[in-house]
Order: structure tokens, then sequence, then C-alpha cells
């Protein structure tokens, strides 16, 4: 429908514009295929490149596009015990590249992320030379209250089922802010601005992906 597209690409520019303003790197694309390329022109042959759990890269098959490539990678999911799952989730940390989502991002270029263990927002904070982001447009909000709003509406309870974990919400379909040892909401970060410059690239999409 191109009046949904349109519409995208308006509010998308809007999101760029801003997130220049916070020391952010944005780009916009129209599809899933012009994001994968978009990702792959941001890493050079010698990186080494980790990410966090997030759907949405796993939609965009990326992980095996780079093993394809020859690109070195840090991946938890290969690990044999849960003891190297945590090694190389801490040896992430120091990767070239890190790919991640983002739970929301505001129109005001402020992006939202809620996290169960906090590698991923880690990442974001420091450690890695670059973050790349990659966004659907139905990422976007108006504010950051819309923001957890959202990601207490529409991914808290799919990565509870995704992460097998037992938070109330997985069965009441509401969150109750909870304190228990399943808990997927820990920690909430606001990145809304990027030390050193650029260090965060955030690829927004004209379709829907992740949750």
């Amino acid at each position: 429908m191109d009046f949904i597209k349109d519409a995208y690409k308006v509010r998308g520019a809007a999101v760029i514009k801003n997130l220049q303003r916070r020391n952010m790197e944005g780009y916009y694309v129209d599809t899933k295929e012009e994001a994968i390329d978009k990702v792959m022109s941001l890493i050079k042959k010698d990186d080494v490149v980790s990410w966090g759990g997030s759907y949405t890269i796993d939609e965009l098959k990326i992980k095996t596009l780079l093993e394809e490539k020859g690109i070195s990678v840090i991946d938890r999911d290969k690990a044999k015990s849960p003891e190297e799952r945590v090694r190389l989730m801490k040896q992430a940390l120091t990767a070239d590249v890190f790919l991640t989502s983002t739970n929301a991002i505001t129109i005001d270029g402020e992006l939202m992320n809620v996290d169960g263990n906090g590698n991923r927002l880690a990442a974001y904070n420091y450690g890695p030379d670059t973050v790349i982001v990659v966004a659907g447009m139905n990422k976007v909000v108006p504010d950051l209250s819309s923001a957890l709003g959202k990601i207490r509406a529409d991914a808290t309870i799919p990565n509870a089922f995704r992460t097998n974990s037992q938070p109330p919400c997985k069965v009441t379909g509401k969150c109750s802010e909870c304190t228990m040892q399943d808990t997927l909401c820990c920690q909430i970060l606001v990145t809304r601005y990027s030390k050193p410059q650029n260090r965060i690239k955030v690829i927004l999409v004209g379709e829907q992906l992740g949750f």
C-alpha cells in the first residue's frame, strides 16, 4: 500500500533528522533486502561482529550471511555450556560491531530498550566500536511514555515465549511490573545521545520488522 510507504518515509525522515541532532547516524530504506545490504556495507572484512537477542536480526538472516562471507563472529548460540554462553556474551562487548534492534524509537530520535540480562544494553552503552541498530517503522512511537507502553504491550510477552521464560505476563497477557526471577524487564535504557559521534547507526526499514 503506497500511502503507508509514503507515511513511513515522511516519519522516517523526521526520525533521521533528530537522530543526527543526537550524534547518531540514521538511514532509511524501503525493504528488508535493502536493510541487509546497508548493514553489510557498514561492516568491514576484518571486523569481528556480534549481537544481542534480536528477532529483527534473526528475520534478516544476517548472521548466516556474515559467516558465508568469512567475517569473524562471536556467536553465543554456539556455546556448549551455560558457562561458555556467558563468556561469549561478555566477549561480545569487545566486538568491533554489535548488531541489534531497538524495542522502540521516538520521533524525537530517542531509543528505548528493556532487557533481562542487560548484555544488549551494555553494548549500547559502551564497548563495541560500532552499534548497528535495525528497526522496522512499526517500532516508531511519539514519545518515551508511548515507547514504554508499546514495549510492555507488544514485546515483553512474545519475548517470554521466545526465551521460554515464565513471568506473570505470559499467563495474564498484561505487564504487572513483576519482581521475580524470570522477569524480562530488569533494566530500562534510554539512549538519547551518542558518544563518540556516529558510533550508533540506525537503519529504519519501511516494513514491519520484529515486535
